[in-house]
Parts: C-alpha cells; sequence; structure tokens
C-alpha cells in the first residue's frame, strides 16, 4: 500500500537544485532612481511613471554564469519613510550584495550616502557581502554635482567598485548590466569558495577560526 507518492520525485526538484538565488538590494535617497536600475536589469525598458515605491518590491533576472544558472533577485526599498521602518528588517536578512544609488546631479543624494552605509551596518550585514557604487543620470552632463573623482574617493574609502549609469539612457544600458553581472560573478566565486572550505567536513562546519597547525597560511 501507500503508492501515493509522485513517481521520480528528484527529477521533479532539479531546477530548484541547480539555480541558485542571489538577492541583491538596492539603496538610495528617493528619486535617485533605483526602480529604473531594476527595471532596466529585470526587464530591459524604462518605466514611463515610476510610482514611489511602497515597501519592499523585487524583481528577479535568471543569468548564466560559467554555465551555471543564478536567480538575480533585486530588491528595490520603498520611498516613503514610515512603509520603510517597518520593513527594513525584513529586507536587509539573508542579504548576498548591496548597491547604493546617488544621483550625480543632486549632491544631498551623494552625502546622504554615509547614512545609508551605516543602516546597513547597522543591520549587522557581513564585510564579506560586496558592495558597489552606483552614480545615476549621468546623461545630464551640464547638472552633474558630484565629480568623479569625488565619487571615486568615496568608492575607495569603502572598499566598493564605482559605476556611472544612466538608466534611462538605453545606450548606457549595458552599464546597468555590469553592474549586476559583475556582483553574480563575484558572489558565484565567493560561494564556491565557502562550498570548497566545508565540504567534506559536516561536522566542523561552524569551526571557521584559523587552526593553530603551525602553518602560517591559514587566513
Amino acid at each position: 500500500g501507500g503508492g501515493g507518492r509522485p513517481p521520480g520525485p528528484d527529477s521533479s526538484l532539479e531546477p530548484y537544485v541547480q539555480t541558485r538565488i542571489f538577492k541583491i538590494i538596492v539603496i538610495g535617497d528617493s528619486n535617485v532612481g533605483k526602480t529604473c536600475l531594476t527595471f532596466r536589469f529585470c526587464g530591459g525598458t524604462f518605466p514611463d511613471k515610476t510610482e514611489a515605491t511602497i515597501g519592499v518590491d523585487f524583481r528577479e533576472k535568471t543569468v548564466e554564469i560559467e554555465g551555471e544558472r543564478i536567480k538575480v533577485q533585486v530588491w528595490d526599498t520603498a520611498g516613503q519613510e514610515r512603509f520603510r521602518k517597518s520593513m527594513v528588517e525584513h529586507y536587509y536578512r539573508n542579504v548576498h550584495a548591496v548597491v547604493f544609488v546617488y544621483d550625480v546631479t543632486k549632491m544631498t543624494s551623494f552625502t546622504n550616502l554615509k547614512m545609508w552605509i551605516e543602516e546597513c551596518n547597522g543591520h549587522a550585514v557581513p564585510p564579506l557581502v560586496p558592495r558597489v557604487l552606483v552614480g545615476n543620470k549621468c546623461d545630464l552632463k551640464d547638472l552633474i554635482q558630484v565629480p568623479s573623482s569625488m565619487a571615486l574617493k568615496f568608492a575607495d574609502a569603502h572598499n566598493m567598485l564605482l559605476f556611472e549609469t544612466s538608466a534611462k539612457d538605453p545606450k548606457e544600458s549595458q552599464n546597468v548590466d555590469a553592474i549586476f553581472m559583475c556582483l553574480a560573478c563575484r558572489l558565484k566565486a565567493q560561494r564556491s569558495l565557502l562550498c570548497r572550505d566545508l565540504e567534506g567536513r559536516p561536522g566542523q562546519a561552524r569551526r571557521l577560526e584559523p587552526t593553530h597547525d603551525g602553518n602560517g597560511k591559514n587566513s
């Protein structure tokens, strides 16, 4: 009796086993173009009219890196403070990478990055989690308030890569792709290192402090 199980449960689960999910969150002031960036990467097109994001919104796109399918999930934060407060814990949980966005034509959006970085650190996002800095709206050349040199200095000081993009301008859109693909490649490399370290030692997975065997090469 009890023959109610569908045949070959493993085969039906296979796609889920193979596709890893990387959660990337996008952070920054309202109106810097966070939603446009996620649209540009996940949908390719630019939304005509973007409503201020309420709560948390995520879009995803499956990409292939070295033959492995990876689902990149891009989370976009709430534009309005009162919604943000209630969602913020959920937002930072289990995050794989962080994208900080400012508007190159608005100096305040750049100076406020300090506050966003503090919020991120305040939610115990581990230092290993890669972070990138994105200066958006660089197509508005005559209005630029944040020079690239200043942004580079800031990115260096916080150990981030800097991308300058225009989510609006189709010619710049490959730059938007580059941001997320760069993060996905980095995450894939990190993940496979972690897996290699923990492979075949199930009982010791928690012991990550260096072993003192006189071999000074442990890091």
